[in-house]
């Protein structure tokens, strides 16, 4: 397949027409050459070309039209539509701009090695969108609404002042909530139903007017090698990113537009309410062993970071060849931008007792003394002045519109990086440590699904 000479004139139906029947042909094309998996280096080169033909015109599409697509998804900017919601808006309205429910569900049901890769399609979308002001402020205040199901918790978590979900356990105590990572199995490696429960425990926290600071700490592990201690988290899922159970759009957007935005900016609101009170909190982190990948990168959203002596950090990006969310965007600002660049690129790890740790941890503590320390800080964060003051804080150090621009670039780069060629060969590594009958104990923690730190094996 080859691009046809200028298809696109600039008017809105014709153009959806033209994309309609490339993308129709593209389809046909791919089916003829068969599953992924099943595919010669001949039939790989020519879905290549193919699915590079479609993404160059979709691009070239969403260059003209992006504003008017999502204003037609969206009825005028009258309806707040979340990322999953917005795209399957749009491929109803647009047939062949986004991939089809019926290609995403194929996808979904293999590895990520044999996916066809329609989650690049996605990302050629979700760039235009957030690279429009208007759409891309749009959607980033839709996303920072509360969900519903933490609007459906609300009631019982008020009268309670506990929730329980699968990853994520929550419990007010006095004026204090604190959500613990109980995602035990793979020493609280992140995955869909994580970011899922995370985002509904931390809206509840927003919501709920007894809670005045919110706490996030990792709960006790079951892991032979930490069994009994509390670990923050693994960072991503590497089993489940491999294995093809990451969501892009609710895992890999919305981890970052949904509950890591709403911990920094607190709940979006449109209302016409007087006065205006940012609906935000202050948020206390709490480190215990480590904090790796996408652990990490949430202390990068908090307003205060305790950790034990013990404990450590790192970003190892470079290693598992995808973008750290947007820890580009904020390591550098809160350490330096060598020390940011040593972590991410050359996989540097910082412990609690090296001067440079400070950049991240306010504070560090001996393990024993983490509880007492995190109730001293809730107790100064509890202070009637902090919300307008973090919010002042916020708007000055990362406007909405700057991340705004840096999750444009990162929706098309991350997508990329999910199909790059390093990223795919670890599936077989993967795959041979399930099928050993007698794994190591290092390989056996790998095999629980962790992104687990080199010390335990996972990482080579």
């Amino acid at each position: 397949m080859t691009i046809p000479p200028s298809p696109f004139t600039g008017d809105l139906a014709h153009d959806s027409a033209a994309l309609r029947d490339f993308a129709a042909e593209c389809d046909r094309t791919l089916r003829r050459l068969g599953p992924v998996a099943e595919r010669d280096a001949d039939r790989a080169a020519q879905a290549a070309r193919a699915h590079h033909a479609v993404r160059a015109l979709r691009r070239a599409f969403l260059r003209r039209h992006a504003s008017a697509v999502y204003r037609r998804a969206t009825g005028d900017l009258r309806d707040s539509l979340r990322l999953a919601d917005l795209a399957a808006a749009a491929t109803a309205r647009f047939p062949g701009l986004l991939p089809q429910p019926a290609q995403l569900a194929a996808d979904a049901a293999v590895v990520q090695a044999h996916k066809e890769g329609w989650e690049i399609d996605q990302g050629i979308f979700f760039h235009a969108v957030f690279a429009d002001p208007v759409a891309g402020e749009h959607l980033l205040d839709a996303m920072r609404r509360p969900t519903p199901a933490a609007r459906a918790l609300l009631a019982g978590y008020e009268a309670t002042g506990r929730v329980a979900l699968p990853a994520v356990t929550l419990t007010r105590s006095g004026h204090t909530a604190t959500l613990t990572i109980i995602n035990v199995h793979c020493l609280n490696a992140e995955d869909n139903q994580h970011v899922a429960d995370m985002e509904t425990a931390v809206d509840l926290v927003l919501l709920d007017p007894r809670s005045k600071v919110g706490v996030v700490r990792g709960g006790e592990m079951t892991h032979p090698r930490y069994r009994g201690k509390r670990v923050f988290s693994a960072g991503i899922n590497l089993a489940e990113l491999h294995a093809g159970r990451i969501s892009y759009l609710e895992f890999l957007l919305g981890r970052e537009t949904g509950y890591l935005a709403k911990i920094l900016r607190g709940l979006s609101d449109d209302s016409d309410s007087w006065p205006p009170t940012p609906r935000t909190k202050p948020w206390i982190a709490a480190v215990d062993t480590f904090a790796i990948g996408g652990g990490a990168q949430l202390l990068l959203v908090f307003d205060r970071v305790i950790a034990a002596a013990d404990s450590y950090f790192s970003l190892p990006a470079a290693q598992e060849g995808i973008v750290p969310g947007a820890g580009n965007l904020r390591l550098g600002r809160t350490a330096t931008s060598r020390v940011s660049r040593e972590v991410i690129l050359w996989g540097r790890k910082i412990r609690a007792t090296e001067p440079d740790a400070r950049y991240v941890f306010d504070s560090v503590v001996e393990p024993g003394a983490l509880a007492a320390e995190i109730t001293r800080a809730a107790e100064q964060l509890a202070a009637d002045a902090v919300i307008a003051n973090k919010h002042m804080i916020v708007t000055a150090e990362e406007p909405q519109d700057a991340f705004r621009r840096y999750m444009s670039e990162f929706a098309l780069h991350q997508a990329l990086r999910l199909y790059g060629e390093d990223v795919l060969a670890k599936v077989s590594r993967f795959s041979a440590r399930a099928h050993d009958s007698a794994p190591s104990q290092a390989d056996a923690a790998a095999q629980t699904g962790a992104s687990v730190p080199r010390e335990a094996g996972a990482r080579r």
